[in-house]
């Protein structure tokens, strides 16, 4: 009787213990991170990945969130877009997160757009896009075209007097939209169509021999000539290697990159790559009280002082304190409740200022042009005097220059068609 006894204080033991370890999971609120960390984007994303693992650590340090621990589930799409979707479906589904950090291609983005529609879930996405997309469920933290590529174009322009253009890409749909973007914008500005030259490459993309080639032959017809790159992942290693080999310095031919940061020349020999450009939200070498701060939290964190920080790293420390901050406000982590709550929702970044949701679920950012440095560094050569406000539909496409994305009540529409008074859709 007495062994019966123990056996059954022990099972109600065990019990109790699974039980309560139920009752701790549940007492989470869950995040997820949805970055490649392997294949052709590791390069670019992983640091994401790790980003998020020290923002949620920190808010978790502050107390949490609701009164609740956050819990970081992280999983790996392996640079494989329509994995991305089973990955997210996993998330929302399996591990029931509260919402999803990630995705750094657009591909990858339009890859899970119908699982968080469907799912009525929430997807920060905190990487330069070309635009032309405003969903009510995706929060778009990095840079619209009229944030980036647009303000890169008319510095070069007006400050570099350049006239010939190649506009270089990862063949995807990013720098195809963006190209056509800038094409039309620079056919507006009255460049004829022979002073652009457009080309696109597979991801992974190493033998750039004969692209360079041919970029330095259309650089050599008198007019200053500039290449606009939207060239994604690993292919940059090779492509900026090819530009040295093939003699082409940024006082020649300057090239702007749209997805070159800090992260992606850490990896690089920089010293032929010295005097190009790239545009962006955000350089580790921003000179503010708050990226100090950041940058020794994330040194800390990383246990790694030669590890850098870059934009998409600041996009996702703006997207999550605005995410904390609109479940603070609603009260709850549902995903209508946050929708709701989360315009006008204001936060630092990492330059100076402040950064604010808008109606069409783009943010307000300031836009830098940075020259490459013999340490990997950006110094910056131009900014914009104010913040930008993402603009969702290009003023430069006849399908988009009227439309408009608002998500408030009653409008809740992310077409919204000027011309005809009419929503168009889903906004996606």
């Amino acid at each position: 009787m007495k062994n019966t006894l123990t056996k059954l204080a022990l099972a109600g033991l065990m019990a109790s213990t699974m039980i309560g370890s139920a009752v701790a999971q549940e007492d989470t609120i869950k995040v997820g991170v949805l970055h490649s960390l392997s294949g052709t984007m590791a390069i670019s994303e992983t640091t994401l990945k790790d980003v998020m693992l020290m923002l949620i650590e920190e808010q978790n340090k502050n107390g949490g969130l609701l009164g609740k621990q956050l819990e970081a589930v992280v999983v790996d799409p392996a640079s494989d877009w329509p994995l991305f979707a089973e990955k997210a479906r996993e998330l929302i589904e399996v591990n029931e997160v509260d919402a999803v950090f990630g995705a750094w291609t657009s591909v990858s983005r339009k890859s899970v757009l119908p699982v968080f529609e469907e799912l009525n879930s929430l997807l920060f996405y905190p990487v330069q896009y070309e635009g032309e997309e405003s969903q009510r469920n995706v929060f778009y933290t990095g840079a619209a075209p009229n944030q980036q590529a647009i303000p890169a174009v008319d510095y070069l322009m007006n400050e570099e007097g350049v006239e010939r253009w190649v506009l270089a890409g990862t063949d995807y749909v990013y720098p195809r939209t963006t190209n056509k973007i800038l094409e039309a914008y620079l056919k507006s500005k009255g460049v004829a169509e022979e002073d652009i030259m457009i080309n696109y490459t597979p991801f992974g993309h190493s033998d750039w021999q004969t692209i360079v080639s041919d970029i330095k032959t259309f650089g050599s017809a008198g007019k200053k000539t500039a290449v606009v790159s939207t060239i994604n992942g690993d292919a940059n290693v090779p492509f900026y290697k090819e530009l040295a080999n093939a003699g082409i310095k940024a006082e020649d031919i300057p090239v702007v990159a749209f997805s070159v940061g800090e992260e992606e020349l850490a990896g690089l020999d920089t010293g032929p790559l010295v005097g190009h450009l790239a545009a962006w939200n955000y350089f580790q070498s921003a000179d503010t009280d708050a990226n100090a701060e950041f940058i020794d939290a994330w040194h800390a964190f990383i246990g790694d002082e030669e590890r850098v920080t870059n934009d998409p790293m600041e996009a996702h420390f703006i997207g999550f304190n605005m995410w904390v901050e609109a479940v603070e406000k609603a009260g709850t982590t549902d995903p209508d409740a946050v929708i709701d709550s989360i315009v006008g929702v204001s936060v630092p970044n990492l330059t100076g200022g402040y950064s604010a949701m808008m109606p069409n679920h783009h943010i307000t950012k300031p836009v830098l042009i940075g020259e490459i440095q013999d340490d990997g560094q950006f110094e910056t050569v131009w900014e914009t005097s104010g913040l930008v406000i993402g603009d969702a539909w290009s003023d430069y496409l006849e399908g988009s220059k009227d439309l408009i994305s608002d998500w408030r009540a009653p409008m809740s529409c992310g077409n919204f068609n000027t011309v005809t008074g009419k929503c168009g859709g889903s906004g996606s």
